[in-house]
């Protein structure tokens, strides 16, 4: 598949902004606290299913909502995973059919994958800003070291090819999203049980889910920086950023 927009012309650079929380933070308040809370004590004699689901909850929307006043922009995937966390509750609270919540963890990924592959057709491809980070890679040198070997379009069509392995792995992604939710949410909401059924979903939606949509992200990322050096003949290395500077 040729992108329509192979060009010389490298991405705009995207400006410096705080880092996130890190990896440990989203682990604990997206993960770790809500499935503790959920399993431990949304029984009748502590917080409660309906308390115990308010709770669990209050701290991954806190984090993402931390997390986009700290980024010092509206990161889309963020806001997502707010949203996503807000209808999980809505869900929950008004004790609906939880095939609504298999539904929304099947949307959320299906969603991001939709988006990989429409941006391919705009000026700003996600996989291309993403992986040619202008904090990391300077990409005018790049690109220009691509134009002197007459491979920019060759360049183009592998981070393309990269998109659609990043899109395929958000559809397996929703797949599994469903699948899982449908396995383990059996119980009706309102319940110390489904309380507990969403924690175990939780748990296991990082192994199960995320850690091979993030082994996918890694393979793509190598494979484009794989073809660096086979299109330009100079080493990853020659067009890193030097941190040591500013």
């Amino acid at each position: 598949m040729t992108d329509s927009h192979s060009t010389n012309t490298p991405p705009p650079t995207d400006k410096t902004s705080k880092a996130p929380g890190g990896f440990l933070g989203n682990l604990a308040f997206n993960i770790l606290i809500p499935v503790v809370i959920l399993s431990r004590f949304s029984g009748e004699e502590s917080l409660g299913p309906t308390w115990g689901i308010v709770i669990a909850l209050l701290f991954p929307i806190a984090y993402g909502l931390w997390d986009l006043r700290e980024s010092g922009k509206i990161n889309p995937f963020s806001v997502l995973g707010v949203v996503s966390v807000f209808l999980t509750g809505g869900i929950s609270l008004l004790e609906l059919d939880p095939q609504y919540i298999a539904i929304k963890e099947a949307a959320i990924p299906a969603i991001i994958g939709l988006a990989v592959l429409i941006s391919q057709r705009t000026r700003f491809p996600l996989v291309k800003t993403l992986i040619l980070n202008a904090q990391m890679i300077r990409v005018d040198a790049l690109y220009t070291a691509l134009a002197a070997k007459g491979n920019t379009a060759v360049f183009e069509r592998r981070l393309s090819q990269a998109s659609l392995i990043i899109a395929a792995s958000f559809g397996l992604s929703s797949v599994l999203n469903y699948v899982l939710a449908r396995i383990i949410l059996v119980s009706p909401p309102g319940t110390t049980e489904f309380n507990a059924e969403l924690g175990r979903m939780t748990a296991l939606s990082y192994p199960v889910i995320a850690l091979p949509s993030m082994i996918v992200l890694l393979i793509a990322i190598w494979f484009v920086f794989s073809q660096i050096k086979r299109l330009t003949g100079d080493s990853l290395e020659q067009f890193l950023v030097d941190q040591s500077q500013g």
